[in-house]
């Protein structure tokens, strides 16, 4: 860890929680947004949601999907 980096880390740590979780969200948006991954997933969401919605795929189940992944990895 450079100098500045070190700077930046000590001080961060003396923000209160509410404060540093507010500092994670904003880093971890900028590195997301940075690398395009929150418009992918933004766009497999709509794909997702539209498939439902006009029928081309049926939800299942939360036990249903979790038994079909554990027969699969036996």
């Amino acid at each position: 860890m450079n100098a500045h980096l070190k700077t930046l880390a000590e001080e961060a740590l003396k923000l209160r929680p509410d404060e540093r979780e507010a500092l994670v969200q904003v880093l971890i948006a900028s590195v997301s947004e940075e690398d395009g991954v929150e418009a992918a997933w933004a766009t497999e969401i709509e794909r997702r949601a539209a498939e439902l919605e006009c029928g081309a795929v049926q939800a299942i189940p939360l036990t249903d999907a979790l038994d079909q992944i554990r027969s699969r990895l036996k």
